[in-house]
Order: C-alpha cells, then structure tokens, then sequence
C-alpha cells in the first residue's frame, strides 16, 4: 500500500470547497482531503510530502492535440521561426548532412510558416528541387492543413499536372505546372502517404514526447485524428505498457471499421492507459492559411469564404453513425459557416434518429463562432473547445484577414462563459507546444505578441481558465467522475507548481513553472533545480 500526504501549500481542489489544508493519496486515488493535523495523526506510515508553501492542484487535461506528430516531430526538419528561404534551406541541407539521409529516402519538415517569412509566401518547388535534388520532401505548414513538396515527392505521390483536385483540396498549379503547394485535403490526403520513421526511432520520440507533456502538468492526452496508417502502431503502444499518461484517440470515423479491427479491447475503456474516445472529422481549413469556412468575405478578396470539406448530406450521416454507435464525436471547425454547417446538422441527425442520446460533441477549435451561435451550441450541449492560444500568435494574421473587429471576437470564451457553456482550450500540438499555463495567461490576457490586446471584452477570470484544462476537460471526455478535481475517490493525478495561479499578477502567469507531475500518485515528472 503506497500512501503520500501532500500539506503546505496552497492546495488548490476546484471544488466549491476551493482549498484545502491536506490531501491523502493512496493506492493511486485521492484517498482523503482535508484537515492536515487530523490527517496526519491518522496517516503516520504515508510519505510526508512538505509542499514548502508551493500550489498543488488537479493535473492538466489536453482537450485536443496530435500526440504522435508531435512526437513524429522529433523526427522531422523544424521550421520554427524560420526568417526566410535561405534559413529553410540550411535547415535542410544541416539536417541532411547530421543524419546522413541516404538518396530517395523521404524527408519531412514540420512547423512551416510563410506569414513569418521576409518573403511573405511560399517557396515554390523550383526551389524545394534545388535545396534537395535526391530525397523526395514533404514540408508540413504549422497548421497542419497544408504544405509542400518537391519534384520527387510529387512523383512519389503519383501528382501530376493531370491530377485532379480532391474533394475539399487543392493542387496548386502555375505557369501550366504544379507549384509544390497543396491545400488541405490535398496535402493532408497524401502527407499519410508518406513513409515512417523507423519503429524504434518512433518509440524513442514517443517516450520523449510523453516526458514533454509531463513537463506541462499534463496526464491526460489527446490523438486528435488515426487513420489506419496509425493504427497498428498505436495497438503496439497500448499492448507494450510504455504510456504513463491516459492516451485517448479519436478515430478517422470514415475508417472506423479498419481501426476497429486493430485496436479491440480499447474502445471506450483504457488498456495500459490507452483507450478510443469517439470519432474525429475535419469541415474547414485554417484562419491564418484562408481557408477557414466564412459566413463573410475575407479581408482585401470580395467573394472569397473559403469551402467546406464535406457536403451538410455526408456530415449529417457520419454524426448519425456516430449517434447510433453511441460514440463521441469531434469535428474540426475554425469558421463559423463551418460551426453553422455542424450545428444545422447534428440537430438534423438528432431529429431523424429521435434520440436524446448524449454524445458530447465538441467543436474543436471554434475560432471564428459567431456570437450568434452560442445559444444554439448551448441547446444542442456541444462543447467548443477553443484554440485561444491563436490571440498570442497569430492574432495579427487574424486582423489582415478579418479586420479587427471580427478578429477581436475569435475565441469568444467570456460569452460561452456568461452562457453557462462548457468550455475547453487545448495547444492543437504539435503546432504549439502544450504549454498549459501560456494558454491561460492568453485566455486571461488577450496579449499579442506586440503587446496589443485583441478583444479585452473576451478576457475571462483566471479561475475559469484554469477550469477549462482540468473540470472541464474532463467533462469533455466524459470523466469528470475520475479526473479534473481534487476529491475523495478521484485519480490522483496532480501538479505541483512553484506559485499559485490565483495570487499571482495575471500577467505573470506564464512564468510559473511546473515542479512535479503525478499520475494516479506516481511521480512521472520533477524539475531540476527546483
């Protein structure tokens, strides 16, 4: 019998009792909490554990990331920050040369971002070919949805200046020949073509990608979308014991059968801290990459709103499976005629089954909701589970492509607040880092990275933010019975951190640093030089 008794510090519950004197962990659950004398007299053989005046709460809850591509990441050519072409190229060729890539092997970039370059656009695949003339490249933008490849990579893709575009994509095409830019269905279509790393440098970007998220608080994690590809890897995960941190994923519901097939005795229970939540599907593209689903133009391009992904017939059918099947579904909207798009048809999908069956669906990343869709979202008991890190940055991209006053409004968390909506926020990894408390300093703070706020009226309490990755999140994956406060009964999965998040300056929330990190009472995170 394993027993601690944390005391000393701020104890944070997030309980409508909000702090606490003590709090008993035994045997992986919160075993007590309480008075600290009544409950040391009581516990005498439980390890000590002096929080020497440092806060201890409920651990983190990523509502949404990729968790393989981010480990997948480690792998792959970073992009971040990169200034101009010149820096993608040395990049490149530096990353070539340290693992000495033989010729025709495939190379991946990640984290590309042509509104951060001098150049303020793309490098087209004349310059791809010259930069790397032997080694088929795919080069991911940071959002994910869109990207680009070389001459071999388009050979190795079957993509010619024939091929058609996909549903919901587009190949782009200059001058009579393909320009190595493919937008959303068409890049992400065929990035999953794309060959892997090997199985043990995956595992090893696995377990350094778990101790990552460890080190932002974090047990609970998210695979925001497995195709098949994915699939086998992630049997071989759950069945090998190597997580440490629950892992729930979200399936490619158009695949679901195939992935069901590989990953039995997962649904909807965990194994090894693995299980399947539900189903994920994609209705838009990106704000910054234009081409997020708009009920108006955007900014400086009369007419244009960018598309759907799906016809409202196909979506209507896939939640109906999803509603029949009983399982969670996710759907990626970052517009709001995206959001108009999954509200008119999960009601539609309700009425034709007539069924109260309560899925939870969420509506990841909800940039660009209207306002006037809340209520809406409130009656159908969906929950947006906001990127609000986007205000920090790309809030700039947002105000050139939708003017400031629409772009004030993205994200709009005080009005699901004073709703009563449940809300969530997540870090979309690997596209930022899962940093937990950056995102509520954002939320909180409404801060650009010139310092300008954008929307001070979506401000919301520090005390809300911090309930929307721990309380809420957990309501989210249907576990608010286990996860997300500090009670009797409940994992003891917790945080330590160096100061508490609702004494300290709003804007120092940033800097608060993760000390430890325990699941089900395990320590499976410590910071050096504490």
């Amino acid at each position: 019998m394993t027993k601690k008794l944390f005391y000393n510090g701020d104890i944070l519950t997030l309980e409508d009792e909000l702090y606490a004197e003590a709090v008993l962990v035994e045997d992986g659950k919160i075993k007590a909490v309480g008075k600290k004398d009544e409950l040391m007299s009581q516990n005498s053989d439980a390890e000590m554990i002096d929080l020497q005046g440092k806060t201890l709460m409920p651990s983190f809850i990523d509502a949404h990331s990729h968790f393989f591509g981010y480990a997948n990441s480690k792998l792959q050519v970073s992009l971040e920050d990169a200034v101009d072409f010149e820096d993608i190229a040395n990049r490149i060729k530096t990353f070539i040369e340290k693992n000495n890539v033989p010729e025709g092997v495939w190379i991946s970039a990640n984290n590309f971002d042509y509104n951060t370059l001098a150049e303020k656009t793309y490098p087209r695949i004349d310059f791809l070919d010259e930069v790397v003339p032997n080694n088929p490249i795919i080069i991911a933008n940071k959002s994910g949805h869109n990207g680009l490849v070389n001459s071999l990579g388009m050979k190795e893709l079957g993509i010619t200046i024939d091929t058609p575009d996909p549903e919901g994509g587009v190949i782009f095409k200059e001058n009579g020949k393909l320009n190595g830019y493919l937008e959303e269905n068409a890049f992400i279509n065929n990035v999953q073509r794309v060959p892997m790393s090997s199985t043990e440098d995956i595992m090893k970007a696995v377990l350094e990608a778990q101790n990552d998220y460890a080190s932002y608080g974090i047990t609970t994690m998210q695979e925001g979308m497995v195709v098949p590809l994915l699939a086998d890897l992630l049997a071989y995960m759950a069945h090998s014991g190597m997580m440490k941190i629950d892992y729930i994923a979200y399936v490619d519901i158009r695949e679901r059968e195939k992935i069901f097939e590989k990953l039995q005795g997962c649904i909807n229970e965990y194994k090894n801290h693995f299980k399947i939540g539900g189903f994920k599907t994609f209705l838009d593209g990106s704000p910054q990459g234009r081409t997020a689903y708009m009920r108006t133009d955007y900014q400086g391009e009369e007419g244009y709103r960018a598309y759907p992904v799906m016809s409202g017939e196909e979506l209507e059918g896939l939640i109906e499976i999803a509603l029949k099947e009983n399982m969670q579904i996710l759907a990626h909207c970052n517009g709001d005629a995206a959001v108009a798009q999954y509200l008119e048809q999960y009601k539609k999908a309700k009425e034709n089954l007539n069924t109260d069956n309560d899925i939870r669906p969420v509506i990841v990343h909800a940039q660009l909701m209207g306002l006037d869709q809340l209520p809406e979202v409130k009656k159908l008991g969906m929950i947006p589970s906001f990127f609000v890190a986007h205000v920090y940055h790309w809030g700039n991209i947002h105000v050139q492509n939708f003017g400031l006053e629409r772009a004030s409004q993205i994200s709009p968390a005080k009005a699901a607040l004073d709703l009563g909506i449940k809300f969530t926020f997540h870090q979309d990894a690997p596209v930022i880092e899962p940093n937990m408390l950056e995102t509520i300093w954002i939320a909180c703070n409404r801060k650009m990275k010139d310092g300008t706020v954008l929307g001070e009226e979506q401000r919301i309490p520090v005390l809300a933010a911090i309930e929307a990755v721990t309380k809420n999140a957990a309501y989210q994956y249907f576990e608010e019975d286990i996860k997300g406060t500090i009670k009797e009964n409940k994992l003891a999965d917790l945080v330590i951190l160096d100061k508490n998040p609702l004494k300290v300056d709003v804007d120092d929330i940033r800097n608060i640093k993760v000390l430890e990190t325990f699941k089900e009472g395990n320590s499976i995170y410590k910071a050096q030089n504490k």
